[in-house]
């Protein structure tokens, strides 16, 4: 679309929306700025705010089904997100990958791999950098490796990724989509214009991503931790990657069986860019981590501290508990996405001592899981670190995994994970000992 002398309307001013609102005026539209709360240069959500708009570009953040939007629509208003414009402009072939959960480690890995491979990258989207503000770095022979959400692409209308992946569909995000179905569709829609040409890596042990082969004219690419696919599995302690032994899982400097798969998809995805298999293993041995995804905060009187703000929903909650053996000390609770608690329960008996209630939805949780293990009522983090640190023993874990969004009490969850780390960092010992902060991700 020439967007010269188009007014368009953004709505939603937050980072994603500054950015889109940038690339619009460097291409010549008339832009328009709105937001719930308004300011200089921004006007608010209102209908009259959309009077004349040749297009409207919503932010992540912005529900797509509010009754201003669909008032726009009915009278033949485009409307598409900021991943959708930015599609427009970006050079170079997209790797995109979504998933409710490890989609932030899988992209961070995955870009890893190809720069320490010396394959031309930037990485963004859904983490760190807006799509919109990658647009002026991009180049014909780069890659763009960008992590996607479901309020990102439900908006989509032509974007074109040449690999794809989804990691994995489980319940999340039902207050914003209101069913499963709408929330798969949305993610389903990273492979809607593939081509024959392209790549669909997916996840075999989930059947919503398995569906999603059907729905793509893309090759599928598989990855599984249960069984031989494909593509890429996990076999004796083995990663195999087309047939040939990639590298012991053992190697992975990450926790959990959910980075094993994390593992295979990124690696899936790095060798279709052209990446050999003992390029994809060194790079891997090196990977940092990424904060706030089950990081290793401290050691204190024999217990460890782990940061996982990033497990927003149950699923995630449930990998991050599957990565310790036992005797964690579990902190809970945040705003409720409209989720469902009780598949905690199992392994809530198997492998806590106990859980520590926070935030706005502690009673819901608590009403879910009662007498699967004791249940600590905090309300703040501050009281659940230092009720979890009278409690622990040495040996035992305690782990901020919440199953829930962050909004009731903290700006984001990573506000929420570094205000974990600095109050993990402030407690003392027991003992009267001083022991030095430390800080290392896993």
């Amino acid at each position: 679309m020439d967007l010269r002398g188009k007014t368009v309307v953004v709505v939603g001013m937050a980072r994603s929306g500054v950015a889109a609102a940038e690339l619009l005026q460097y291409h010549g539209a008339q832009v328009r700025a709105i937001d719930e709360n308004t300011g200089p240069g921004i006007l608010p959500q209102s209908e009259a705010s959309f009077v004349g708009a040749d297009l409207i570009v919503l932010s992540p953040g912005v529900p797509a089904d509010l009754d201003l939007i669909e008032a726009q629509r009915k009278i033949g208003i485009l409307v598409i997100g900021d991943l959708e414009l930015a599609s427009w402009f970006l050079s170079g072939p997209i790797i995109g990958i979504t998933g409710a959960n490890g989609k932030t480690t899988t992209t961070a890995l995955t870009g890893h791999i190809l720069k320490q491979s010396g394959v031309r990258v930037q990485v963004g989207g859904n983490i760190g950098t807006p799509p919109a503000s990658m647009v002026n770095t991009s180049h014909a022979d780069q890659w763009n490796v960008l992590e996607l959400s479901s309020f990102q692409l439900e908006t989509t209308k032509k974007f074109h990724a040449r690999i794809s992946t989804a990691l994995n569909v489980t319940p999340d995000h039902l207050d914003r989509h209101h069913s499963m179905q709408r929330y798969a569709e949305a993610k389903g829609r990273i492979f809607h214009n593939q081509t024959a040409d392209d790549f669909a890596v997916l996840n075999a042990d989930d059947a919503i991503c398995s569906a999603y082969a059907g729905q793509t004219k893309a090759r599928a690419v598989w990855f599984s931790s249960t069984h031989e696919v494909d593509g890429a599995f996990l076999c004796e302690g083995q990663l195999i990657l087309h047939g040939t032994i990639l590298m012991p899982a053992n190697e992975i400097p990450l926790r959990g069986l959910h980075n094993v798969e994390n593992t295979l998809a990124a690696a899936a995805m790095a060798h279709l860019a052209g990446v050999s298999h003992l390029q994809i293993r060194t790079a891997v041995k090196t990977f940092p981590g990424v904060e706030h995804r089950i990081e290793f905060v401290r050691t204190l009187d024999g217990v460890n501290y782990y940061n996982d703000s990033k497990a927003t929903n149950v699923d995630a909650a449930l990998k991050a508990l599957a990565a310790f053996d036992g005797g964690v000390w579990v902190i809970l609770g945040g705003k409720d996405k409209n989720s469902d608690y009780t598949p905690l329960a199992k392994l809530l008996q198997e492998r806590a001592r106990g859980v520590l209630l926070i935030g706005a939805t502690a009673s819901k949780i608590a009403g879910q899981l009662k007498g699967s293990v004791e249940m600590i009522s905090s309300e703040t983090l501050e009281a659940a670190i230092r009720q979890a640190n009278e409690r622990a023993l040495p040996g035992d874990t305690v782990l901020l995994a919440p199953a829930c969004a962050s909004f009731d009490q903290f700006e984001n969850y990573e506000h929420r994970g570094r205000e974990f780390k600095r109050l993990v960092h402030d407690l003392p010992s027991k003992h009267g000992l001083k022991i030095k902060k430390e800080s290392r991700e896993n």
